[in-house]
């Protein structure tokens, strides 16, 4: 009987915390999306609030009741365990099983799916490179879209001035944003924290304006073509350049741009596990560790003889890489690049997939960067409320999974046994 009546007045305290939950909500929600300006009169439109305040209020009782959950068995926990130590064991062959699925993938999806895969891997490169500035190496950026615009840039710029081809702009790029990141890392040596965010913000917007207000150079507001790369002489377009030839006519194909658009996918997927595997070695070895042991404490590194001058440039100068590679792809990809790529919230989308994927853990940016780049797609249907849904969504990850999807695994040791 205590039991019932304890349970019951627990339900009821849910209950009232939920109602409570739904009419806060409901008083924030009403201005915002109750009221709409019809002429020069306000309408009310309270349909819409009161869903937005039930479902706030069914989320709170949700919640409520998910946290007065009892605690799981020592067998479940156990069987937990055991199955952390299995995708330990079998990781390699997890691996091997998602890229064989992402190598079949664009057999199965269509043309406008294949484009959101495309740019879903062009932001895994961004936040592969702004994960090793933030996540690793805990130096808060919030001005990575200026490493790519530089990329961007490189390539498109390189093209109409220096005749670059795709892959000669790759390293150029790639190396163009790589002394822009030791540039911004030299003047930002002794910073941290807010100071660190403030400077590295003003350099990203330092970049967009350059770029809009050199018109004679960049273009300014109308931008710059970006031809797409060939291979090997072979065009992916309707018609070949001078001395090349398209890929229809050379394999006696009907024309198709989605061709162009698989060669792309499966160029980017090449280039995205190289970064992947380059990432998860340098985390291993002494660079990797530095960068670590400077998120940590930066007067134990000293202390140790670890030169953070050092490790910071480093840091900077291969995220930015990362990030620059990440500009030539988008650009190749798009054919076209102006200012208006690359604004503030680019940077603060990308940090926000380096947050929610788990700072420091590559498969949690990955995870991240998929999802936030295909929700979005899939979710057009409700385009009003998008940016609701991501700032819940966010809010609920920081509640339920602060360290991210995929919080940074350290390395284990397992004893063989013991005599």
């Amino acid at each position: 009987m205590n039991g019932s009546g304890e349970g019951a007045h627990g339900v009821g305290r849910w209950l009232r915390e939920a109602a409570i939950t739904g009419g806060i909500a409901f008083l924030l929600f009403a201005p915002i999306t109750g009221v709409t300006l019809s002429g020069y009169t306000l309408e009310g439109h309270w349909q819409r609030p009161l869903w937005l305040a039930v479902w706030v209020a069914v989320g709170r009782f949700l919640w409520s009741w998910f946290r007065a959950r009892p605690r799981p068995s020592p067998a479940l926990s156990r069987l937990s365990g055991a199955f952390s130590l299995w995708l330990d064991d079998h990781r390699t062959h997890l691996i091997l099983i998602l890229l064989l699925g992402a190598m079949i993938l664009p057999w199965f999806i269509g043309k406008y799916w294949l484009n959101v895969a495309i740019l879903a891997w062009i932001y895994v490169l961004l936040a592969l490179g702004l994960n090793i500035v933030v996540g690793l190496a805990g130096l808060l950026d919030l001005g990575f879209v200026a490493f790519y615009a530089v990329g961007a840039y490189g390539y498109a710029l390189g093209h109409q001035y220096l005749g670059l081809s795709f892959w000669a702009a790759l390293p150029f790029g790639a190396l163009l944003a790589a002394c822009f990141g030791v540039m911004l890392g030299f003047p930002v040596l002794r910073m941290h924290g807010d100071y660190l965010a403030i400077v590295t913000l003003g350099f990203g917007e330092i970049i967009r304006l350059v770029i809009n207000n050199w018109m004679s150079f960049t273009g300014g507001p109308n931008g710059v073509r970006a031809p797409f790369p060939s291979l090997f002489g072979i065009d992916f377009g309707r018609r070949a350049a001078p001395g090349h030839v398209t890929f229809h006519e050379y394999f006696n194909l009907p024309y198709s741009n989605e061709y162009r658009d698989i060669f792309f996918y499966f160029l980017l997927l090449i280039v995205v596990s190289g970064m992947v595997f380059l990432v998860r070695r340098l985390r291993r070895m002494p660079l990797g560790r530095n960068w670590e042991a400077l998120r940590e404490d930066e007067i134990a590194c000293r202390a140790l003889g670890i030169q953070p001058v050092t490790v910071k440039l480093s840091a900077f100068g291969l995220g930015a890489m990362t990030g620059g590679l990440g500009g030539v792809f988008f650009a190749a990809s798009q054919g076209f690049v102006n200012p208006t790529s690359f604004t503030f919230m680019e940077s603060a989308h990308i940090l926000a997939i380096v947050i929610l994927g788990g700072m420091g853990s590559t498969g949690g940016v990955i995870a991240a960067a998929v999802l936030l780049t295909v929700l979005p797609e899939a979710l057009r249907d409700f385009a009003e409320y998008r940016g609701l849904l991501f700032g819940c969504a966010m809010v609920l990850m920081m509640v339920w999974r602060p360290k991210g999807l995929m919080g940074m695994r350290r390395a284990r040791f397992r004893r063989s046994g013991v005599a």
